[in-house]
């Protein structure tokens, strides 16, 4: 059985799971993204739309609510749902470091793909898949037909934001961004640069959606901060990491472990 704390780490509070850490929650101040990929992930959010703008969005993995906490205070009047199969895990957050009242967050014990089917059509303007068990994102999440349902609850102008941790010479990100590439067309990417030129293994950024994604404003943000990272157009994303073929559910045995 899974070994659930938070801890006073880092000016904050630390969720960790087998002694991993999942989430880092600054209940001062939620807008503090301590871990380096979340604060790319909080640049996307950024960019998105017009500033402060509420949105409607849906996190695949929940953990810590980190991003959630983070769009309810910087775009209030959001609604968000997330999508948290450990009940646990959940149970232990709300108790030691609670959602703020009227937060607009509601979390569902069910896992990321079962959750996804049962969403409607249109549902979201962002989606954030940032789930993970023992440090990789869940395969079955990544596969086509996932894929697939993650196209189908965004709206017509909605952005899919997937976190996903890859090594050289990079299938999982091959073939994410192929099946990506069939319901979404439009791609950005951000990563470190040590990662794309593959001297480490690291977290890649997917943003997609069927309307343009804001490559530009996404990239404005990359160079501003304490760990600077790049951020790849369309065209940027198939000459790194285009080659690949979409998954179906019974193909990621191989991807690695």
């Amino acid at each position: 059985m899974a070994e659930r704390e938070v801890r006073l780490m880092d000016g904050g509070h630390v969720v960790l799971v087998d002694g991993r850490a999942q989430s880092h929650v600054d209940l001062a101040d939620p807008t503090r993204l301590a871990f380096d990929y979340v604060r790319r992930m909080g640049d996307v959010i950024d960019a998105l739309g017009d500033p402060g703008a509420p949105v409607r969005a849906i996190h695949v993995g929940g953990a810590g609510m980190t991003l959630p906490r983070y769009l309810a205070a910087t775009r209030p009047g959001s609604r968000q749902t997330v999508l948290e199969p450990d009940e646990e895990l959940t149970a232990l957050v709300r108790r030691d470091i609670p959602l703020p009242p009227r937060s607009g967050i509601k979390v569902r014990p069910v896992d990321g793909r079962a959750g996804l089917v049962d969403l409607p059509d249109g549902r979201a303007d962002l989606l954030v898949l940032d789930a993970y068990d023992d440090g990789l994102v869940p395969p079955e999440l990544l596969t086509a037909p996932a894929l697939a349902e993650v196209a189908r609850v965004l709206a017509p102008t909605g952005v899919a934001l997937l976190n996903v941790v890859d090594r050289a010479p990079f299938p999982v990100i091959r073939s994410t961004v192929a099946g990506l590439r069939a319901v979404l067309p439009h791609l950005a990417a951000g990563l470190e640069p040590a990662t794309r030129r593959a001297r480490r293994p690291g977290n890649v950024l997917l943003l997609a959606g069927a309307a343009p994604v804001p490559v530009e404003a996404w990239r404005a943000r990359s160079s501003t901060g304490l760990s600077p990272y790049q951020v790849l157009d369309g065209g940027q994303v198939s000459s790194s990491f285009g080659g690949g073929t979409p998954a179906q559910d019974a193909d990621t045995a191989c991807w690695p472990g």
